[in-house]
């Protein structure tokens, strides 16, 4: 049995969500390739993890490059040996209407978003399906299934990688393969996203309420990569836009356009010299969580749930087991009060 610690990799490690898995990651001391552009939260991230015990190998890399994505994937397994996680999560958005974006800013988000996912999948394959071992988790989104105004770019990216995996799902499953493939499909989170996302609103961006906090997503992260599941919804309002998409789309258009432009705004207005991270970094160590730590929220009784389904189905069976026999018993208890009566007379 082999009882080294896992290698991991993840894309997007320096801030966010991908700052937030890499520490849940260390917790299990495992061995982290971290991927991303800006040194110094790279630098950060390495540094949470050795001090939690593990072992880190900063790669900096621009994921839409995939020379860049596979001499990062080379030297991380030259570093640990075999690698036996990819977590896909790095990517960029613009927060505009359709109308004034540019057609580089969609190449971008969709040579980030999309792209960097393909290639970090392309990456893991070439070295999992040899050893017909590994597991690839892709970081979606509630937006993967019903997109929102002004989040066009991402919405498509985020659509287009599921068209993509379903694809390689079945050519898995052709091949008789045991390298996994899972989604986990995120609600907003209160991550760097929102403070450094490129902006065309008056106002500052946030995300659409319910807000969680980024460790909420990277519990579900790690749980999806240990166990066997096609993909994961985490929070009740991913479940209910993507529910809710199947069963009324339209309604949810019309719903959408009355509020989707102001509940992902604040206040305050934007400071258009404010700047963003389309095309470079950030400079900085920004950590995993945004600015609105007082509305998040640090759990998820849906999530809770979702990872406790065999032990809830478990309880369910014996309350249904129990009512049946209690039925069963009074029903037993009737039936031999008249015969009593009779034998008394």
């Amino acid at each position: 049995m082999n009882d080294r610690p896992p290698v991991v990799v993840v894309t997007g490690a320096s801030a966010g969500l991908g700052r937030a898995i890499v520490r849940e990651f260390s917790r299990q001391k495992a061995h982290i390739g971290l991927l991303a552009r800006g040194r110094a939260g790279l630098q950060g991230a390495a540094r949470e993890v050795e001090d939690a015990g593990g072992k880190a190998f900063a790669a900096p890399a621009d994921v839409s490059d995939p020379q860049q994505v596979e001499a990062a994937a080379e030297a991380i397994e030259n570093a640990f040996g075999p690698i036996d996680i990819w977590i896909n999560n790095a990517m960029v958005t613009v927060m505009s209407p359709v109308s004034r974006m540019k057609p580089e800013e969609y190449r971008r988000v969709t040579e980030v978003t999309y792209l960097g996912s393909v290639y970090g999948t392309l990456a893991a394959l070439k070295r999992m399906l040899p050893r017909n071992q590994g597991v690839i988790v892709q970081v979606g989104s509630a937006l993967a299934y019903r997109s929102i105004p002004l989040q066009s770019a991402y919405c498509g990216a985020k659509h287009a990688l599921e068209g993509f995996l379903s694809s390689l799902r079945t050519e898995l499953l052709h091949d008789g393969s045991n390298v996994r493939i899972t989604s986990v499909h995120m609600p907003a989170l209160n991550t760097t996203q929102f403070g450094w996302m490129k902006n065309r609103l008056p106002n500052d961006p946030q995300p659409v309420p319910p807000i969680y906090q980024p460790e909420v997503g990277a519990r579900a992260v790690v749980y999806a990569a240990q166990h066997p599941r096609r993909e994961m919804f985490v929070g009740i309002s991913t479940v209910g836009a993507i529910v809710g998409n199947r069963i009324a789309p339209g309604l949810l258009d019309c719903y959408l356009a009355r509020t989707g432009y102001e509940s992902q705004q604040t206040d305050t207005p934007a400071d258009p010299a404010s700047p963003n991270n389309l095309w470079l970094p950030v400079p900085g160590d920004h950590g995993a969580h945004g600015s609105f730590d007082d509305r998040s929220r640090n759990w998820s009784l849906q999530l809770w749930a979702n990872t406790h389904r065999t032990s809830l189905a478990a309880a369910g069976a014996g309350i249904i087991g129990a009512a049946v026999a209690a039925f069963i018993s009074s029903r037993k208890s009737r039936s031999r009060w008249p015969l009593l009566r009779w034998k008394s007379r």
